[in-house]
């Protein structure tokens, strides 16, 4: 029998294609969706296997739902996280409370418990602007923004239980993501819905000449697979999860309005 492993923020728009990939290699999969009174489960309603998940409603600082869906001899992913650059500037406490006090929780509850791996989900933002590139995971930690800054202490703080309590913890930093299930507010689905709006003509965008390393959403996915099926040569380290190839933002609105033009003909 497969291990079993929690993914927190199983109905985000990553979270949803983790808890599918992991169902898809056998892993017993447990979902923690964040509660609401619709008992609504994101983007997992979409997953055609949903009934294949153990689902688990709750907030991610709430130390009794912690203790319930933390498995045993099992993984933890740690997703789930108050995500969004702008609104960070507006509420800097809640992303605090959510990206370092959420993982805080999760990190004190698996001391008791004899978990096999602890994946804490990272993000380039933690990098800035690049100093050096390729980035790799040497790169120096920028918090540009209040949601970076949380996210580095997220980070550093999984790595301090690996050092101070052995624990085994990993950090995972997923590079720009894009595919289905991706909110509208996101750099290609702007640009898709402004192209097919304006009938292809003049667009919206703002700065197109920074440079981005893009991933699709299941070969993001298939990282958090790849991490945990050779955990025990991971443990202690930080990886990126990317491209390793960068394209600038006016060729991703040249390649999509060409694919739309395409499609139309």
């Amino acid at each position: 029998m497969m291990s079993e492993v929690l993914i927190t923020g199983a109905g985000g728009f990553i979270g949803s294609w983790v808890c599918q990939k992991f169902v898809e290699r056998g892993f017993q999969v447990r979902a923690l969706c964040r509660y609401t009174s619709s008992n609504s489960i994101g983007w997992l309603e979409h997953y055609k296997n949903k009934k294949d998940l153990n689902f688990f409603f709750g907030d991610i600082v709430d130390k009794n739902v912690a203790r319930k869906a933390i498995p045993n001899n099992g993984y933890v992913i740690n997703m789930a996280a108050l995500i969004g650059i702008p609104y960070s500037y507006e509420a800097p406490e809640s992303y605090v409370n959510t990206n370092i006090y959420g993982s805080l929780n999760y990190l004190n509850e698996c001391l008791d418990k004899d978990i096999k791996g602890f994946i804490q989900t990272s993000t380039s933002e933690t990098y800035g602007t690049a100093q050096y590139v390729p980035i790799d995971e040497l790169h120096p930690a920028v918090g540009q923004s209040p949601y970076a800054a949380t996210k580095i202490a997220a980070d550093q703080l999984a790595l301090s239980f690996h050092k101070s309590f052995n624990l085994p913890v990993s950090i995972l930093r997923p590079f720009n993501t894009y595919g289905p299930r991706q909110s509208n507010r996101a750099f290609i689905p702007t640009v898709i819905n402004q192209i097919l709006d304006n009938n292809n003509n003049e667009l919206f965008l703002g700065n197109l000449n920074s440079f981005r390393d893009y991933n699709y959403v299941e070969d993001t996915a298939n990282s958090f697979v790849a991490l945990v099926e050779s955990y025990e040569n991971c443990i202690g380290q930080a990886f990126n999860a990317c491209s390793n190839f960068e394209i600038s933002m006016s060729e991703i609105v040249n390649i999509l309005r060409e694919i739309t033009r395409t499609q139309k003909e």
